[in-house]
């Protein structure tokens, strides 16, 4: 039988201490590579490219393969975590409200992008064609319009809020015609080939924001829209993990993900498309604001039978 004296304890103490870097490697042999979810507005391709910079950092500082999935949408992302396939995810802060109350605690935000600035926020904007007579929401009253996505925060949530509690309406009260797009970029496709008058997505400033990326991307000509309608600020996009995870991966996580923009500063600009300065911390806190808002629209739809 083996005895352990303390003199044995203390020796065997000293020996884990040395060897616990070792064991902060465990992570690794239950992950042995990583997949982080995407539900981009803009079109699959430029998505793809523009997160690679992003997984390849994450590849070579957390010493594991960094694999990127796109979801159809932010729901399917969210399924995605769920289910476990994906471990890390950036979507807008509806979503993490859904995402939260579909997954509670097993999921948490990580940290928020500063913009260039040091701002924390962007906005949820109405455009319409340049050319066309609108100047005010008032003027698209019994138009026709797109949202971008069910879970979208600035492309659904708050436009859809502000109806309700500003102008005492809903849009397929105030529309003459309403669908769901798909996408940021695809709403503003549609409204400049004719097909919707009025469409929401996302703004930042006057240079940067979803209009701004397609005219710089030569997908809509500059000039072509024309925004009648700006939303309170919105919460930034938070980056979101699993909380299940190994708490050495979250950990290590967190610390390459803040070290992004200082270790690898052209891989972040061309990640953020140079619009972004650095991250913060986020807390589930920070987007109680936004789950009220989500949680006041489920209510708003299930009394109008939607």
């Amino acid at each position: 039988m083996l005895t352990l004296t303390r003199r044995g304890l203390v020796a065997a103490l000293v020996s884990l201490a040395l060897i616990s870097p070792a064991l902060g490697q465990d992570w690794r042999e239950q992950y042995p590579e990583l997949t982080i979810g995407i539900s981009s507005g803009e079109n699959e391709t430029d998505a793809i490219a523009r997160n690679q910079p992003y997984a390849d950092y994450l590849s070579r500082e957390l010493g594991v393969p960094v694999n990127i999935v796109r979801g159809t949408d932010y729901a399917a992302v969210i399924e995605a975590m769920r289910s476990g396939h994906v471990q890390i995810a950036s979507v807008g802060p509806a979503a993490y409200a859904l995402a939260r109350k579909i997954m509670g605690e097993d999921i948490a935000p990580v940290a928020v992008t500063l913009d260039g600035d040091g701002n924390l926020g962007y906005y949820s904007v109405i455009a319409v064609r340049a050319d066309s007579p609108y100047q005010t929401l008032e003027d698209v009253k019994g138009k026709s319009f797109a949202f971008a996505d069910p879970n979208s925060t600035s492309g659904y949530a708050v436009p859809s809020y502000y109806l309700a509690t500003e102008l005492n309406t809903s849009a397929d009260e105030y529309f003459g015609e309403v669908a769901f797009s798909g996408g940021h970029e695809q709403s503003v496709m549609a409204l400049v080939n004719g097909t919707f008058d009025a469409v929401a997505t996302h703004w930042r400033n006057e240079t940067a924001g979803n209009i701004q990326t397609m005219e710089g991307k030569g997908l809509i000509e500059k000039g072509s829209t024309r925004i009648i309608w700006k939303s309170p600020v919105i919460p930034n996009t938070p980056v979101m993990m699993l909380t299940t995870l190994p708490q050495e991966l979250q950990d290590e996580f967190k610390a390459v993900l803040m070290a992004f923009p200082e270790k690898d500063p052209e891989g972040f600009a061309e990640y953020t498309r140079g619009t972004s300065s650095g991250y913060v911390a986020a807390t589930h806190d920070d987007y109680l604001d936004v789950i009220a808002i989500t949680e006041f629209n489920a209510e708003q739809r299930r009394k109008n039978g939607n």
